[in-house]
């Protein structure tokens, strides 16, 4: 699954934890990140820690600034007082893409009640796309999950890439060589 880096897309991995800034403990999901990211063909930076609230919001205007296609967090999304992740990134973001962020909850409600209780926003801020997961593992890994499916289309119709067009396939009739009643495909 390991895609080689293109020049073109660049992420960057932001933790916010007040615990993990202050080195109370290690930063587990900003590395896990980053694996997944350079997985789907990345040239990624960090994961940069910082704690919660104005810090992630610096931390995302100085990777607009910078051009990153991607930024993904990690941390501050749930109801504690000072989970300020999601407002820190609607400062920042152009337009909202809620899209993404009810597919991160929705592939970890299968597995943990609780993710319902993620307020994690994704959008767009210029032209880099900001995701905010989970600070726990498992959201992590769901999150990754739903970034494997969309992230790099994403990231190109940021670009103004267009949409893929389908291939024109024959109908299952015309692909086996069979016909239906008198002549006419199935």
């Amino acid at each position: 699954m390991t895609g080689a880096p293109t020049p073109h897309r660049r992420a960057l991995v932001v933790t916010a934890s007040n615990r993990a800034a202050a080195g109370v403990y290690a930063d587990k999901g900003g590395p896990l990140i980053a694996e997944g990211l350079a997985g789907l063909g990345f040239a990624v930076d960090g994961p940069r820690v910082v704690p919660d609230g104005e810090p992630v919001e610096a931390a995302l205007r100085e990777a607009v600034a910078a051009g990153y296609d991607v930024v993904v967090t990690t941390g501050g999304t749930g109801l504690t007082p000072t989970d300020r992740t999601p407002e820190a990134t609607r400062a920042v973001l152009d337009r909202e893409v809620p899209g993404i962020a009810e597919a991160i909850r929705a592939e970890g409600l299968a597995k943990v009640p609780t993710a319902a209780l993620s307020r994690g926003l994704a959008g767009v801020a210029g032209t880099t796309l900001v995701v905010n997961l989970p600070g726990s593992t498992g959201g992590v890994r769901d999150g990754l999950a739903v970034l494997g499916r969309v992230l790099v289309h994403a990231v190109d119709q940021i670009h103004g890439g267009d949409h893929p067009r389908p291939v024109e396939s024959a109908g299952p009739a015309e692909s086996t060589g069979q016909a239906g009643p008198a002549g006419s495909p199935r």
